[in-house]
C-alpha cells in the first residue's frame, strides 16, 4: 500500500510538473521590439494562466542561436527573411509565420529642439562626429539605415563616422549617452502615442528604404506548447495590434 501511494504521488508530481512547464513560453525577440513586447507580455499574462520568458538580441544573433539549438518556443524577428529561412530549415513550424508589425526608421538626436529639417541637413552635410546605426550584417534596421544613406547618395561621405551597434538597442544607447550625435533608430524606440518621447527625430520617409516587415514564427520546440500557441494567437488580436500601433508601427 505504501509503495502504491508513493507511486501515485510520483505520478501526480510528474503530471503537475509537465502541466507547469506547459504554462511557460520562451520567446526570442528582436531588440527593437523590446519595450512593446514587455507591454504585450504584461497584458497577456494578466488575462491568461501562462507565463512568458523573454530574451532580446539582434535578429541575426538569435537566428544563429536557434540554428545551434537554443531553447526557444517562438521567434519575433525584425525581418521576414530569418523566419522564412527557419521554416525552410525545418526549425520553424510551417504555416505559423506571419507579419506582426511593420517597422519605421528615425534619425534621432538626444538633444531637444532640433527640427526634422535640420536633422536631415546635418546628416546630408555629414555635420556630426559619429553616426550610429545597427550593424547591417546582424540587424534589419541596420540594413534599412544603409539603404537610406545609399538613396541619399551619402553612404561614402558618412561611412568614416559610423559607429555600429550589435543591435538597435545598443545603437539607441550610443546616441542616448552622447557617444554619437545622431543615430538611425527604430521609430518605436522614440515614438509613443504618435509623439517623440525625448530628444529630436526625423521620421525617415518610407520611400528611402524597403518596408521592414517583422515576422513571428512558432519554432518546433513550441509546436505542442499551449502557452506558445496562445501567445501567437494573442499577437494577432485587436488588443495586441492596438499596443503595437501605439508605438509607431503599422500592422498588416
Amino acid at each position: 500500500m505504501v509503495i502504491r501511494n508513493k507511486l501515485r504521488v510520483a505520478i501526480l508530481f510528474m503530471a503537475l510538473s509537465c502541466h507547469a512547464g506547459a504554462q511557460d513560453v520562451d520567446v526570442a525577440v528582436a531588440s527593437n521590439f523590446a519595450a512593446i513586447m514587455q507591454d504585450i507580455k504584461g497584458r497577456f499574462e494578466k488575462n491568461s494562466p501562462y507565463q512568458v520568458r523573454l530574451s532580446f538580441g539582434s535578429s541575426g544573433k538569435i537566428f544563429a542561436q536557434i540554428q545551434h539549438g537554443a531553447p526557444f518556443d517562438m521567434f519575433l524577428s525584425a525581418d521576414q527573411a530569418k523566419p522564412e529561412a527557419l521554416e525552410e530549415l525545418g526549425l520553424g513550424v510551417k504555416g505559423s509565420r506571419f507579419t506582426y508589425a511593420v517597422g519605421g526608421l528615425a534619425l534621432w538626436s538626444s538633444e531637444t529642439g532640433i527640427t526634422p529639417t535640420d536633422l536631415e541637413a546635418m546628416l546630408k552635410g555629414a555635420k556630426m562626429n559619429k553616426l550610429a546605426l545597427a550593424n547591417p550584417k546582424l540587424a534589419p534596421y541596420g540594413v534599412a539605415a544603409a539603404q537610406v544613406l545609399e538613396q541619399l547618395d551619402i553612404k561614402a561621405l558618412t561611412e568614416p563616422n559610423w559607429v555600429m551597434g550589435e543591435n538597435i538597442a545598443q545603437t539607441y544607447q550610443f546616441v542616448a549617452t552622447g557617444n554619437a550625435k545622431l543615430g538611425f533608430v527604430a521609430l518605436s524606440q522614440v515614438l509613443q502615442d504618435n509623439k517623440v518621447k525625448t530628444g529630436s527625430a526625423w521620421i525617415i520617409p518610407q520611400t528611402l528604404y524597403y518596408p521592414i516587415r517583422q515576422q513571428a514564427v512558432l519554432l518546433q520546440r513550441g509546436r505542442e506548447n499551449m502557452a506558445a500557441n496562445a501567445l501567437l494567437n494573442y499577437l494577432k488580436s485587436a488588443e495586441a495590434r492596438e499596443i503595437i500601433t501605439s508605438y509607431g508601427y503599422t500592422t498588416e
